[in-house]
């Protein structure tokens, strides 16, 4: 036999198999580059706004934090102390929720179901109003994404959603008031994510597969960061980047940038 992804084969039947692999991995890059030109040209507007709210909350002196549960918390952790991206971008972790290190990694689930934990979360946390929050929810409809929403834009937040819409006519709210993530929010980037989150079908495979939430809605908050900057450089303001610490003067840069914003970066204490 041979071996298994890219390596040697010892038979046509191991070949042919392998072509038939590179062809779904081929298909799944078809469909999360056709979701990305979507959002792209679909969210366009929507994403200058975000920029633009983040602009002026850095340029007034607010804070940023992004927020998501389950594997909508990766998008969130990929703008938090990023090289390339901004500084004062803070998680809003809630325990338990963050990533699948919890045991059982079904208790993550469990509790974005739970009422009342996004209310405790924001009241210990040092957001206030005028600052802004992305909310990161694929379906949107579980209690913790909505109460999350609903509870910041009663404390002054500006919040933005990042979520698929199609959950909002395709599923049923699991929060009591029937609503959605997307009903409490300033500013809605729809990642145009089909119910499910799955891309391809194949035969002989029983249940939809390849997922691309992560690809499409990291790309939505990279682009709001980058639309961001612009705005900030519009102004007259450096952006408050961060560099790699692998490139010469990378941790003297960033030691200046995370002096000159202490106040507002939480990641550190």
């Amino acid at each position: 036999m041979g071996e298994y992804a890219g390596g040697t084969t010892g038979d046509s039947e191991d070949a042919a198999a392998g072509t038939a692999e590179s062809k779904l991995a081929g298909r799944f890059f078809d469909a999360a580059i056709g979701l990305l030109q979507q959002v792209r040209d679909e969210d366009a507007a929507q994403i200058a706004a975000a920029g633009a709210a983040v602009a002026e909350a850095v340029a007034h002196g607010n804070r940023l934090f992004a927020f998501g549960a389950g594997h909508s918390s990766l998008p969130a952790q990929d703008v938090v102390y990023r090289a390339g991206g901004f500084a004062l971008m803070n998680l809003l972790a809630v325990p338990g929720v963050v990533g699948v290190d919890v045991m059982p990694a079904t208790l993550g689930s469990a509790l974005e179901r739970v009422d009342g934990l996004a209310g405790a979360v924001l009241d210990s946390s040092p957001a206030s109003a005028g600052d802004v929050l992305f909310i990161i929810s694929l379906s949107g409809r579980n209690a913790l994404p909505v109460e999350m929403a609903m509870n910041a834009r009663a404390l002054g937040l500006t919040v933005v959603g990042v979520t698929s819409v199609a959950y909002a006519t395709e599923t049923r709210s699991r929060h009591v008031s029937g609503t959605y993530l997307k009903d409490h929010c300033d500013i809605v980037l729809d990642s145009k994510i089909a119910v499910g989150d799955a891309e391809l079908t194949h035969e002989g495979i029983e249940a939809p597969f390849a997922p691309a939430s992560t690809v499409v809605t990291s790309a939505l908050m990279q682009a709001t960061m980058a639309a961001a900057a612009e705005e900030l450089v519009r102004r007259g303001i450096e952006p408050p980047l961060l560099r790699s610490g692998n490139v010469d003067g990378g941790h003297d840069w960033n030691g200046r940038v995370m002096t000159e914003y202490a106040d507002r970066i939480f990641y550190r204490h």
